[in-house]
């Protein structure tokens, strides 16, 4: 090796691929790993952390954020979601299209794009939205200008004139598009199949929750377990089952967000068994709540789909060890204090997440719930493969980008929502004890945060897929 000069040096860690652990240090230069050596390379280095005792990833992907920017930016913004994703150890995020204007078209994706580089300090990606009729033709144009993949809202309505979702559709609504129905949906999957885009969806049947919900408000129940009654498992299950049978017709990448239910779980299994590209994803609320929890967190664990019952939870945690489930994601979503304070019916639903991701995927190392390579596997590997950046990211490997994240699987704390660095401190998980943080965050080589700290300035870049990127 020639190579006289080094930008950075993570000397004596253990580092974690999918499927093993070994001691090693990792050489950085221009942004790239350069080398990856159990020993010592001449050379001048200009910077070194130390990770003797630490483990080293390839750094940590969030695939679901919702920054709201621009549109509902007293709740959140990117400059904001980027840092907690930083100081939580996340090196890149995807952000989610509903935004206000909407990632529709090419034209709001390249605006969007520009409008968020400045604020970024992780790497970033840009879903799209698929929006049924209303932008059908839109979707080529979108899938050539580099989305992440697109995200169709399923049972929501569309407000007609600014094309944001409505979530609390009645049917007497003047100036809204009502939610699709079937045929419109398969129109969907069959444009997006041509483009080989990840098809992801929001996976709750509109007229069951209506139907139930109606039921439960007619008994005047105010409980969680009544809330969970107006939105059953069924309303899961039974679009998961409809997106399998439109994904097998087409040959549609699909792609479950947010699993929450034993049932969703065991209908992927089974057509991944046929041999189906149908891959899925889950999130820490519903692998560390249930709704037994709700009486001592209250409101700020109100998500959608809801938090459900331990047996989802235990078939939760299930696939991700036979790895049914690709990935696990934070969907941040946060509100604000006021906005999460009042009646469970009518609060909006959602929290912060991408900063508690890590710690309490990490937790559940400690716990004996998985193990460091399939940590690996959930937020790495598997994120950067499915979508399509694994030529930049997704495993340490000579030539890839130099992200990284270090962590301590031994330092034990208490999470504080006051320590987030979110707009908005919402978070179900405040007063957890945990076991093991990320301690240093590298993205393209640069030390962004190292021991809580952020060291740098907004050094994001965009990624595309089957892109080298911007």
């Amino acid at each position: 090796m020639n190579q006289l000069e080094w930008d950075l040096v993570v000397k004596n860690g253990t580092i974690v691929s999918n499927a093993d652990l070994y001691k090693g240090s990792v050489y950085i230069k221009d942004g790239k790993i350069v080398a990856i050596t159990s020993e010592p390379l001449m050379g001048e280095t200009k910077k070194v952390i130390d990770a003797s005792g630490q483990y080293v990833f390839s750094g940590f992907i969030d695939t679901h954020i919702h920054s709201r920017d621009p549109g509902a930016t007293h709740k959140e913004d990117f400059y904001y979601s980027t840092k907690a994703a930083a100081a939580g150890g996340v090196t890149t995020v995807f952000e989610m299209p509903n935004t206000n204007p909407p990632i529709n078209h090419a034209s709001n994706y390249y605006s969007q794009v520009d409008h968020l580089k400045s604020k970024a300090w992780v790497d970033f990606g840009v879903w799209g939205i698929s929006l049924g009729p209303v932008n059908l033709h839109e979707l080529q144009g979108l899938h050539e200008a580099g989305v992440i993949g697109f995200k169709f809202f399923w049972g929501y309505a569309i407000h007609a004139k600014s094309y944001q979702l409505m979530y609390h559709y009645e049917d007497n609504m003047e100036e809204v598009i009502p939610p699709l129905n079937d045929g419109e949906v398969f129109d969907i999957f069959s444009e997006v199949s041509k483009t080989g885009n990840i098809l992801a969806i929001h996976a709750e049947n509109h007229d069951i929750i209506q139907q139930f919900t109606k039921k439960a408000k007619q008994s005047a129940g105010r409980s969680y377990e009544d809330f969970l009654n107006s939105r059953p498992n069924l309303a899961e299950e039974l679009t998961i089952q409809t997106g399998i049978a439109m994904a097998k017709k087409t040959g549609a990448r699909l792609h479950i967000l947010h699993v929450s239910t034993a049932e969703g779980v065991a209908l992927i299994r089974q057509a991944q068994k046929e041999g189906y590209h149908i891959t899925a994803e889950t999130c820490p609320h519903y692998l560390f709540l249930t709704n037994e929890d709700y009486e001592r967190i209250g409101t700020s664990m109100k998500v959608y789909p809801l938090v459900k019952r331990k047996k989802d939870q235990d078939a939760l945690w299930e696939g991700i060890k036979d790895r049914t489930l690709s990935l696990v994601c934070s969907d941040h979503a946060p509100h604000t204090e006021e906005e999460k304070e009042g009646d469970l019916w009518s609060i909006p639903a959602g929290m912060c997440g991408v900063e508690t991701l890590v710690p309490l995927m990490l937790d559940a190392v400690n716990k004996g719930k998985i193990e460091l390579v399939d940590l690996a596997f959930l937020l790495s590997e598997s994120p950067a493969k499915l979508f399509g950046i694994d030529k930049q990211k997704g495993s340490i490997q000579v030539g890839k980008d130099a992200d990284l994240t270090i962590v301590d699987k031994d330092l034990e704390y208490t999470l504080k929502r006051s320590d987030l660095h979110s707009k908005s401190k919402v978070t179900a998980f405040d007063g957890f004890h945990l076991k093991g943080k990320p301690t240093a965050t590298i993205v393209r080589g640069n030390i962004v945060m190292l021991h809580g700290e952020i060291l740098e300035k907004p050094i994001g870049q965009h990624v595309c897929p089957f892109n080298e990127g911007e």
